[in-house]
């Protein structure tokens, strides 16, 4: 589809590899695996660019992430028309990202996502967690379920928000017009979707027995969203490791509720013909058709740079014998993991320093296994759930392997050495 994006965090082109990424990380042929997934994340910013420009002209305001649909423009309603949920989605979270973040000055911040959207809001991983599961699942949208993974986990080990303006998001609400959302907040406004029963019911017009069928699949949607909702930050994560932490309930939240989801969506779908699956399915690529010409009116095609994010995803591809490829490459090992200012700030020995060494390396292998280059679209809901639940256990793999490093990296620290590592995050956004 038109919106789908070849890389997985384009906020991370400025920091990502280590000069010795190739020889100690060993990615699959050398710098492959790093380089495709550098091309995607740089590709991927010239898209969907009008939701940055919304968030700089601050059209969307804090007051649109309390709106009971966050996929209708609220501008869009009055003129009857729907504006692409992904435009929106990038703006809302942006505006609630930045607003805690330097005083909102900053129009954006390098830990977004390559659709301009953010996976870390203030305290707050994967704000639109239950959303993502219901348009993986129900429409065969994963775009934005994609779009998380390595660029995540390393804003939670170097968040880019001080204490303070961390604090912020976790204040009780006070004053009038606040500026800062509540995690609490965000939470809320932004698990709104649901099962879209009615939509189904009309397309399928279900008998009476397929209709308590739905209603089953619709009542365990809602507890899937609670799940979800339930593992909201009450506070905010003061620790790299806490933030890591954070991240694992929250995938192990939307892991349990496509566990839950699993059973009465097979019961459902057992129960149709041929003829209402073939409708359930035209749901789902009716919806995809409509987001790809809502994409192709938000943006403007670049077919080079669309054939060069096809190339970097092409198995057979090898950007070692890629000139273009190899000096972005280069370009980016410069720019990297800030290994030298964690040894001197933190005057680590040289055990403290293969410990970082083996946290960065291990953090650089999630590139590579959680790779975003678009594939084929299930072709029913249930091997679209396998697909997610799949997507999502390989993501908590990877937080827990990067958990276990920091762990190891910090066994031996002292508490000023902990608060210095924690200081670097909110200075590499100054």
């Amino acid at each position: 589809m038109g919106l789908a994006l070849a890389g997985a965090t384009i906020m991370m082109a400025a920091v990502l590899l280590p000069g010795k990424a190739e020889a100690q990380f060993g990615l699959r042929g050398g710098p492959l695996g790093v380089a495709r997934f550098a091309v995607g994340h740089v590709i991927g910013m010239s898209r969907l660019r009008h939701s940055r420009m919304a968030v700089r002209g601050g059209r969307y305001r804090s007051a649109a992430l309390r709106s009971q649909d966050p996929r209708q423009d609220p501008r869009g309603a009055e003129r009857g028309q729907n504006s692409n949920p992904y435009v929106l989605r990038a703006a809302l979270t942006a505006q609630a990202a930045l607003s805690g973040w330097q005083g909102g000055r900053r129009p954006q911040g390098w830990w977004r996502h390559p659709d301009g959207s953010y996976g870390w809001v203030g305290p707050v991983f994967w704000p639109f967690a239950h959303d993502d599961l219901t348009n993986a699942v129900v429409f065969g949208d994963a775009t934005s379920l994609s779009l998380y993974g390595y660029g995540d986990i390393y804003a939670a080990l170097f968040a880019p928000y001080a204490a303070t303006e961390l604090a912020a998001y976790t204040a009780p609400q006070g004053r009038r017009g606040r500026r800062v959302p509540t995690a609490e907040t965000l939470c809320e406004a932004s698990d709104t979707g649901g099962l879209p029963v009615d939509r189904i019911a009309s397309a399928l017009q279900p008998n009476e027995l397929q209709r308590v069928a739905l209603d089953e699949l619709a009542s365990a949607w809602t507890n899937a969203r609670d799940t979800i909702r339930a593992a909201c930050p009450a506070q905010a994560p003061a620790s790299a490791l806490e933030r890591l932490g954070l991240m694992q309930a929250r995938i192990e939240a939307m892991i349990k509720a496509a566990d839950a989801i699993e059973a009465p969506l097979a019961k459902f779908t057992g129960l149709l013909d041929d003829g209402q699956k073939a409708k359930l399915e035209a749901l789902s690529k009716d919806r995809r058709a409509a987001l790809a010409s809502m994409q192709r009116k938000d943006t403007s095609k670049d077919t080079s740079k669309d054939a060069q994010a096809s190339s970097a995803c092409d198995p057979n591809s090898d950007p070692r014998y890629d000139e273009k490829l190899q000096r972005q490459y280069e370009q980016l090992v410069q720019q990297q993991w800030p290994a030298d200012d964690v040894a001197s700030t933190l005057r680590l020995d040289d055990t403290a320093r293969a410990r970082f060494e083996v946290l960065q390396d291990t953090t650089l292998r999630t590139m590579e296994t959680l790779s975003a280059c678009p594939s084929q679209t299930p072709e029913t809901p249930q091997a679209r759930l396998t697909a997610v639940k799949a997507r999502l256990q390989a993501m908590l793999q990877a937080v827990n392997g990067v958990t276990d490093a920091l762990d190891d990296f910090e066994a031996d620290l002292t508490d000023e050495q902990k608060a210095g590592f924690e200081a670097i995050g909110p200075k590499r956004g100054a």
